[in-house]
């Protein structure tokens, strides 16, 4: 039986993975920092899908922490087949604002600890000669958008390597860059549902964009964009600069 430890995984993107692989029938390692919705979604998962479903409380911006999810996917005696580096939350655009120290909790749960996290399933996923780690990052990697862009670019550039790297080893890693998606990811940032200034054709169900990204990893792709309109956006970005740029400052 395959079990799936899945980051970020009360709301959102994060919670519609741990539906999404439950029905698939893997056991699930929920991870998160609100224990009481952990619970709800273990117990509601449990009894839908005939799944075990482990809960492990963990704010990722913490090392502490995440040493406690480290511990977990190198437990020998529970192996972990999927991992999904789903945490994750915005800032305003504006860096020159944005406290420093809000930045700095913003690159350790984006970058390091993914980083630590694929580091830490690497060992027996290789050993194993099979695994799956999904590395959630945003169709911003390839836009110009403040310090967002920034690390979902080191997710998806990240990825790239390692899939090449470890796919002929039976690991696949795949970078999922979703667009404007129908979570809780802005209400979180303080914006009502209307007021993200985007259009309503660019925005995303979570079915569709997880749906998309576990069968382009089971194809061994390094890069998932959800829907044709954004492979369309990331294409006419790298054609054309100034296009990027003005598609950035689009939304909150």
């Amino acid at each position: 039986m395959t079990t799936a430890l899945i980051t970020g995984a009360s709301s959102g993107i994060g919670e519609e993975f741990a539906r999404q692989l439950a029905a698939r029938g893997a056991d699930l390692v929920l991870v998160a920092r609100d224990r009481e919705a952990l619970d709800a979604l273990a117990a509601r998962l449990g009894a839908v899908y005939r799944v075990d479903c482990e809960v492990l409380v963990a704010d990722l911006a913490k090392p502490r922490h995440v040493s406690k999810v480290v511990d977990r996917l190198v437990d020998p005696d529970r192996p972990v087949e999927v991992l999904v580096n789903n945490a994750g939350f915005g800032l305003p655009l504006a860096f020159e604002r944005n406290d420093i120290q809000d930045e700095a909790r913003h690159l350790a749960v984006h970058v390091e600890a993914p980083m630590r996290l694929s580091h830490a399933a690497l060992e027996g996923m290789l050993a194993r000669g099979h695994g799956r780690i999904v590395n959630v990052a945003s169709v911003a990697a390839f836009i110009p958008r403040s310090t967002y862009g920034a690390v979902k670019s080191w997710v998806v550039s990240f990825s790239r390597w390692a899939n090449g790297a470890y796919r002929s080893r039976g690991v696949v890693v795949t970078a999922v860059c979703p667009g404007f998606t129908h979570t809780n990811f802005h209400a979180r940032l303080g914006l009502p549902p209307g007021q993200e200034g985007v259009p309503s054709f660019m925005w995303l169900d979570a079915s569709t964009v997880v749906g998309q990204a576990l069968r382009d990893c089971a194809r061994g792709r390094a890069v998932s964009i959800p829907s044709l309109r954004y492979e369309v956006m990331v294409a006419a970005a790298r054609l054309l600069p100034g296009l990027a740029t003005r598609i950035a400052r689009r939304g909150r």
